[in-house]
């Protein structure tokens, strides 16, 4: 069975609530994982500065009970910083 978009009659989506999935583990996040975590980090330019860009990290409540977010925010964070090429 498909999920139905609710849209309005401009097109935009208008669903109360719509999940995440953590990045570490893709589990679903549900309503109710209340430990569970956003975490945007902010890119820079070459003179240090804030250039108004970011990167988001979502991670689930299992993730943190296990204490497993430094390492893995860490090793994303690795792969992520290739991409928008921060130092």
């Amino acid at each position: 069975m498909a999920h139905q978009v609710i849209q309005n009659e401009e097109g935009l989506i208008t669903e109360l609530y719509i999940p995440r999935k953590c990045i570490f583990t893709n589990r679903l996040i549900t309503s109710k994982d209340h430990a569970s975590v956003q975490i945007n980090v902010g890119h820079l330019d070459e003179n240090g500065m804030y250039n108004g860009h970011f990167s988001t990290f979502v991670l689930c409540g299992f993730v943190r009970a296990q204490g497993d977010v430094d390492s893995g925010l860490d090793r994303l964070w690795q792969k992520k910083k290739v991409e928008v090429r921060q130092q």
